[in-house]
C-alpha cells in the first residue's frame, strides 16, 4: 500500500475552507456533482454519485477531518485512511492532506486526483471569490 501527503495554502478564511470539506452546497459548487457529506462523525458521505464513498471517522470542527475513504473502483471491503488538518494564519489556511493505504496500482491517479479534482479545486474556487 501507498501513501499521498499532499499541502495546500488557501487564500480564505479557515471557516471556508471548512465549509468546502463539509457542506453539500458547497461541495457541489467545486466538485460539479451532488455530494452527500456531514460534520457529523459516523456518518457516510458520497462523492460525484459514488465514485467516491466511505464514513467520517473523527471531526474536530476547522481543525481536523479523518474519514474511511474508498473509490468504487477498490475491492469492497478496501477502505484508505484520509486526514485533513487544518490551521490559519495571516489570512491563509493551510490544509495539510495525509492519506494511508492506497492501493499502489492507484497512487499516481490517487495523488492527481487531489491536486486536479478535489483539493486544487477547492483552492480555485474559494481565491476567486
Amino acid at each position: 500500500m501507498k501513501e499521498v501527503h499532499q499541502t495546500y495554502a488557501i487564500k480564505a478564511p479557515l471557516e471556508q475552507v471548512w465549509q468546502a470539506l463539509i457542506d453539500p452546497e458547497t461541495i457541489k459548487k467545486w466538485s460539479g456533482e451532488s455530494a452527500k457529506m456531514s460534520d457529523q462523525p459516523g456518518e457516510a458521505f458520497d462523492l460525484w454519485s459514488g465514485s467516491i464513498s466511505g464514513i467520517n471517522k473523527t471531526v474536530q470542527p476547522m481543525t481536523m477531518l479523518t474519514q474511511a475513504w474508498r473509490d468504487n473502483d477498490w475491492a469492497p471491503d478496501h477502505f484508505s485512511e484520509v486526514v485533513f488538518s487544518l490551521s490559519a494564519a495571516g489570512g491563509v489556511t493551510t490544509v495539510k492532506l495525509d492519506q494511508t493505504g492506497v492501493p499502489e496500482e492507484n497512487s499516481d491517479d490517487i495523488a492527481d486526483g487531489w491536486m486536479r479534482y478535489y483539493l486544487g479545486e477547492i483552492k480555485g474556487l474559494l481565491e476567486k471569490s
